[in-house]
């Protein structure tokens, strides 16, 4: 049985070069058909923007092979994590990403639909996306790599599949 990623609908900000000031940015609605349709797109999930694991080694793993991935046929790269799209913007500026594409699911409802949704209240964060990555092809996922460990309140962080060497590795078959 195949399964299809959820049919959501993202809002994301998106700089508008005919905007001037300090806020040359609108709001720009994304589905999931416009992010993933007809298209071969590696999707990595993470707890939170500026976190520990996240912004020293999950982040740059990616960022580091997007030409690997590119090379393997791969349309787009893609972080998504459950922040509003003005920390997923700041969280990029900051770590200098220029090939990721960071996907805000703001309210959750992507990982909620993905059944990757966990409450980390213990550690003050509330509803996150647990630590995953997945291959989708034209909406259709084909493999994903979820860390162990997953429930509500889990005091670990585990990060030992969904890295870009196990994709890149399972990619290259």
């Amino acid at each position: 049985m195949t399964r299809n990623v959820p049919d959501v609908t993202f809002k994301t900000r998106v700089r508008n070069a005919a905007l001037e000031g300090d806020n040359p940015f609108e709001w720009k609605e994304l589905t999931s058909a416009e992010i993933f349709d007809g298209k071969k797109v590696v999707v990595f999930a993470l707890p939170g923007a500026f976190t520990p694991t996240c912004s020293s080694t999950h982040l740059p793993g990616y960022e580091k092979h997007c030409e690997d991935f590119k090379a393997l046929g791969i349309d787009s790269v893609i972080c998504l994590s459950v922040n509003d799209a003005f920390v997923m913007y700041q969280w990029g500026k900051h770590m200098g990403v220029e090939n990721v594409f960071l996907l805000p699911d703001g309210s959750g409802e992507f990982s909620r639909k993905m059944g990757m949704l966990v409450d980390k209240d213990n550690l003050g964060f509330g509803m996150r996306s647990w630590r995953y990555s997945m291959y989708v092809d034209g909406g259709e996922i084909k493999k994903i790599f979820a860390e162990d460990g997953f429930s509500d309140n889990c005091t670990s962080d585990p990060f030992e599949v969904s890295d870009a060497d196990t994709m890149l590795a399972y990619l290259r078959g």
